[in-house]
């Protein structure tokens, strides 16, 4: 086996929970309800996990219980096997997504609240969400949308998009979203694929100060979608619904959000399609990942209330766009009867202390976002405590990529120091997290606290063997309610298989390094598919970036591995600098004497380049193993969809480097 480096987290913890903490947590709750219930006791939070991947029907079972899931026909059995994929969720129960979330809603708190560039704290009630749902779903039926019909939305983070989507979920309709941001050509490659019966729209949108409009867009889906009946336009940018005579064959949602109705819920099948959600699509075309009413519910249920200790009418957001999977689990706290804050427009704008403002007006209690942002605010010198009154939050989540152990220092000495930081990582694949965070647990550096209840997380070595304090592949061993039902256009699920088990048959592979400690915490290394293995030696970049990003001269960086064909290796980083800062000696000098110093000599790159930008996926991933394609030679066009990039001329430099070195290629 290959020798792993990875850097360790803090032996001291940074946040420990106290006793309140623990016995006022929902997973307290629940394991009291087990015992009286069910005879069940468990010493601590680690002992119940194991419990809940080794007993997975009892475990989903009493969550159907303890969360009193209304379904109109009972289930007949759990899982009707462990096979993967294969394994069928719930048999014969019928319910609903969006009658749950309207079982509980209260009038005590607010059930949206809502900031954008352009617009006031806005808030909406639980009896305006009911009776603006009620109308559109209304609208939706009288235009012949059905149970498994789909229907797509081109918009932002607004509550029309919740409304909507509660909507077509209270109909049986397969709700599909992408962010307005998206290009035509990207958002064809996804909606296309599932041939929708209704668009929603927004004319336009505001980032960064700037105003886009999106006519032209909308009239180029509508050429481009030859199964769309009916657009629903939504006068965003432009409030004056005059604007939308630019448009033909488009219904005003102000007009549609008349209709008199009494929301009423269809009853479908656990395993009826709830969304369908997508893949970067930065190598091809975007997998159109369905998932299902039943195992969302279950899923978004456990995770929030479990995992992530949300309560009822605590006020929770994400940073996210409706193009995110953190966006539909957003949504998912009104589940619990939480109020839950959408934001539309750039976080940087007009500077770092925007989402910090937004936490103070709204009193957030759960403030969710990327490990990005986080890393961004501590190299502008962001101080929210020192500005802001955060006397509501509690917790903060991070998502997106790995949280560097400054990240975590960062929050707790500038945001708060009676703070749960919760680290959590997942996929839009389940649209959940596998590893998660804990409030019984104390908080580490660098580390994520836990594996999610339910989740069978182990990490594996190259011949299937489960390794303990060393690196290795991410595995799911036993089924999820929330894995994909199915890829769009996938009958023989072929690429559905190619995709999670063709390493390991009958075991969910997920393309993450991680590192699971003794103590039952995980460290995630980045993703295996754009591993550097340098001599034998195999590398998170993950780490690479830590080091790299934590020096004040670097605002962003990328790492690659190229195999050479006389068996050498090449390894550059490129980086970002700070406005008036230039890659002298000097600085490459103190780049290679930091990575050497923090990590090993190993991690030291053969080349440091300068760059603009980092490429970056529309959901701001970096784009590491289309670069290594493209320097092994793949033309560009083969190596990535360029519509599926936030900043395509980024690659520019790329090619330009890589023409350059070509010729090591063939030494």
């Amino acid at each position: 086996m290959e020798t792993d480096i990875s850097l360790n987290s803090s032996e001291q913890p940074l946040w420990v929970p106290t006793e309140q903490d623990c016995q006022s947590a929902n997973v307290t709750q629940y394991m009291h309800w087990l015992a009286q219930e069910q005879g069940l006791h468990f010493a601590d939070r680690e002992a119940l996990w194991h419990w809940s991947v080794t007993n997975i029907e009892d475990f989903w079972a009493s969550l159907w219980s303890y969360f009193q899931i209304i379904s109109s026909q009972p289930y007949t059995s759990v899982l009707t096997s462990h096979q993967m994929p294969g394994a069928h969720w719930f048999p014969g129960a019928r319910l609903n997504y969006a009658e749950q979330v309207f079982r509980n809603g209260s009038s005590a708190q607010p059930a949206l609240l809502f900031r954008s560039e352009r617009q006031a704290l806005q808030t909406v009630t639980w009896d305006e969400l009911e009776q603006r749902v009620a109308a559109i779903a209304e609208s939706l039926r009288s235009l012949g949308v059905q149970a498994g019909d789909r229907v797509v939305a081109y918009l932002p983070n607004i509550p029309e998009a919740v409304i909507a989507f509660l909507a077509c979920a209270s109909l049986g309709a397969v709700w599909s979203s992408c962010s307005p941001d998206f290009g035509t050509n990207s958002v064809v490659d996804r909606f296309k694929q599932i041939e929708p019966k209704v668009l929603f729209a927004v004319d336009g949108y505001q980032y960064n100060g700037r105003s886009f409009e999106r006519y032209a867009t909308i009239r180029e889906l509508q050429q481009a979608l030859p199964t769309l009946q009916h657009t629903i336009l939504i006068p965003y940018l432009h409030r004056e619904s005059a604007e939308s005579g630019l448009l033909e064959n488009v219904l005003l949602w102000s007009v549609l959000e008349q209709t008199p109705a009494k929301l009423c819920f269809e009853q479908v099948p656990f395993e009826h399609p709830l969304w369908v959600l997508y893949s970067s699509g930065t190598t091809g075309l975007p997998k159109a990942i369905v998932q299902g009413h039943g195992g969302i519910l279950l899923e978004h249920l456990k995770n929030l209330t479990l995992d992530l200790d949300l309560k009822a009418g605590d006020r929770f957001f994400w940073f996210t766009t409706t193009g995110w999977m953190m966006w539909n689990l957003l949504v998912g706290g009104l589940l619990l009867n939480a109020t839950i804050l959408l934001y539309d427009g750039s976080p940087a704008y007009p500077d770092f202390n925007t989402l910090w403002r937004f936490a103070q007006d709204s009193q957030m209690a759960v403030f969710g976002t990327s490990a990005s942002y986080i890393t961004s605010c501590m190299k502008a010198g962001v101080e929210p405590a020192r500005h802001f009154n955060l006397e509501h939050l509690r917790a903060v989540g991070s998502t997106g990529s790995p949280l560097p152990p400054e990240g975590f220092h960062w929050l707790y000495e500038h945001v708060k120091r009676d703070l749960w930081v919760a680290s959590v990582s997942g996929g839009t694949d389940v649209c959940s997290a596998f590893v998660t965070g804990s409030i019984l647990l104390p908080v580490y550096a660098g580390e994520l606290q836990a594996r999610s209840l339910g989740a069978a997380v182990q990490s594996f070595d190259e011949q299937g063997q489960v390794l303990i304090d060393e690196v290795g592949e991410l595995v799911i061993t036993e089924p999820l309610p929330s894995m994909p039902l199915f890829f769009w256009n996938d009958p023989q699920m072929e690429r559905y298989k190619e995709s999670y088990f063709a390493l390991y048959p009958g075991v969910w592979r997920h393309g993450d390094w991680i590192r699971i400690t003794p103590h039952g915490s995980a460290i995630i290394s980045g993703r295996s598919d754009s591993t550097i293995n340098r001599s034998g030696i195999r590398m998170g970049s993950s780490e690479i970036y830590r080091v790299v990003e934590g020096l004040p001269e670097v605002v962003d960086s990328l790492i690659i591995g190229v195999e050479l064909s006389h068996g050498g290796y090449y390894m550059p980083l490129f980086v970002v600098l700070r406005a008036g800062v230039n890659l002298d000696e000097a600085l490459v000098l103190k780049i290679r004497q930091s990575l050497r110093s923090s990590i090993s000599p190993h991690h030291v790159p053969d080349e440091i380049i300068q760059i603009n930008e980092v490429p970056r996926t529309l959901s701001g991933k970096k784009l590491e193993v289309p670069i290594k394609k493209l320097f092994l030679g793949m033309p560009i066009d083969k190596a990535v969809s360029l519509d599926a990039l936030s900043n395509p001329d980024s690659l520019q430099a790329f090619q330009s480097v890589a023409r350059r070195v070509a010729h090591l290629r063939q030494i």
